[in-house]
């Protein structure tokens, strides 16, 4: 690996406007300004289908080498009925792909985790999300950043309103990418 490690974002819904992506994107943006070299993946526009045992799919296969070849990871989830949505699970059900791989799964990656809720009750997303890292092998930063009311959070273009938000959201991205390089040194 050089110098620039390689921060992949996941996250979106199929909504037109999707604050999940607004806040996935200031992450990256801070990731870059670290140094890192990103990539956004948009849930939305993936058109996986649903993950099925011994499944194949040639959409699958490129998200989930995405994911694999990453140095960190960037997962932002809106809340849908207290967890992550289904369209952001069933994508991350298809890295059971990488269960033979050497190393298995997302093994030693640092994920930052993000969710967005219209109300005030992202956290549940949070905890489904450290879970699916933990089974897949990866690490979580300390940092995570549930955003509440999220209408009030991003503008119509965007844009972070709330600065204590946008503090979080800038740090998660320092943290990924300096946890990237931290881990890649190991290997």
């Amino acid at each position: 690996m050089d110098d620039a490690p390689r921060i992949v974002g996941f996250g979106g819904t199929f909504a037109p406007v999707s604050s999940s992506l607004h806040a996935l994107d200031a992450v990256l943006a801070a990731a870059a300004e670290e140094g890192a070299s990103t990539t956004r993946i948009d849930a939305g526009t993936l058109d996986l289908p649903m993950y099925a045992w011994g499944a194949t799919s040639a959409k699958a296969d490129a998200f989930v080498e995405a994911m694999y070849a990453a140095d960190g990871l960037v997962w932002v989830s809106p809340l849908y009925h207290g967890t992550v949505s289904g369209l952001f699970k069933n994508a991350l059900d298809w890295l059971e792909l990488l269960a033979k791989r050497t190393p298995a799964y997302l093994s030693n990656k640092p994920v930052g985790l993000v969710a967005v809720a219209a109300g005030a009750q992202s956290l549940g997303a949070i905890t489904t999300m450290e879970q699916i890292a933990r089974a897949l092998r990866a690490y979580t930063v300390p940092l995570v950043v549930p955003i509440q009311r999220s209408g009030e959070v991003f503008d119509a273009e965007g844009r972070v309103r709330d600065e204590r938000v946008g503090s979080q959201l800038r740090a998660l991205g320092r943290d990924v990418t300096r946890a990237a390089r931290a881990l890649a040194a190991m290997r």
